[in-house]
């Protein structure tokens, strides 16, 4: 996990396999599965690590989860077609130093099977495998609100990476959705999705404040997702996030969206919006 380099002539055969054998980019849940893949199952993980190597020595941890419950609807498919090609954008524009992703997904612990899936830190093209094993549940409580808070204590507890340890360098955090969190982290579903052992809830504004220490968190929400737009939506994630919640017309744009947000330059990183995003 974490060596080797992307190839775009690798992700691009891939794709034309999968075409010509019938096969879907999510070939693991289209298949019937409605359990996480041992691969991508949080349950009993201790460490997620983005580590240094001779072959990447300043790693960048770079984590994009996004939501798969039916609100959602197309939206993972469009973003799995374009979030391979990432990497090889982040590598191209030179702004980042060693760059590792990290893809998972976000459902609802208070309802699905399987609400939460969390990948390896990657550098080459073992991230399109990690995408081809997610679950696609398409389903999701209502309230309009998904277990991100959940995703966001994993991701605080139970990820380390060299960046930090090192060089006292932040990670960055992508989650795209078009809900709003719990208001706080459920003991028993920590229990019950992780397996640790929480004594008691966590606001969700605290363990975003942890998970914050290591990651700088962005929030997009695609305008065509359910509740895209949504104001209360907006406003409540804006409220944990302030400026770093951007609104995303043209899924098509995911790669740029993100890479723009991304540089390991040691000038204080001040986000620019494109032409396809609105901060709000």
């Amino acid at each position: 996990m974490g060596s080797g380099r992307w190839s775009t002539d690798v992700y691009t055969a891939a794709e034309h396999y999968r075409a010509a054998t019938g096969q879907s980019a999510f070939a693991y849940s289209d298949s019937g599965a409605r359990t996480a893949h041992p691969d991508l199952d949080p349950r009993g993980v201790f460490m997620r690590e983005c580590r240094d190597s001779d072959e990447h020595p300043e790693s960048t941890p770079i984590v994009v989860m996004f939501d798969v419950t039916g609100s959602m609807r197309h939206v993972p498919r469009v973003l799995q077609a374009r979030l391979p090609q990432l990497l090889g954008l982040l590598t191209r524009q030179g702004k980042v130093t060693d760059p590792q992703i990290m893809f998972g997904a976000i459902g609802d612990a208070t309802c699905d099977r399987v609400p939460l899936q969390v990948g390896q830190f990657e550098s080459d093209n073992r991230m399109d495998e990690d995408l081809s094993k997610i679950v696609l549940e398409g389903g999701g409580g209502g309230g309009r609100r998904e277990s991100y808070e959940l995703a966001m204590y994993f991701l605080a507890r139970h990820v380390i990476t060299d960046s930090m340890v090192e060089r006292q360098r932040k990670g960055f955090l992508f989650l795209i959705g078009d809900e709003m969190p719990y208001e706080q982290v459920d003991p028993r579903e920590v229990g019950t999705v992780i397996g640790d052992d929480l004594r008691q809830a966590i606001p969700t504004r605290e363990i975003l404040a942890e998970l914050r220490r290591k990651f700088e968190v962005f929030f997009i929400l695609p305008t065509a997702a359910s509740y895209g737009g949504d104001r209360q939506i907006l406003r409540t994630w804006r409220d944990l996030l302030g400026q770093n919640v951007l609104e995303l017309d043209d899924l098509d744009d995911v790669c740029e969206t993100i890479a723009r947000q991304v540089t390991t330059d040691s000038v204080p990183k001040t986000p620019q919006l494109s032409l396809t995003t609105r901060r709000l």
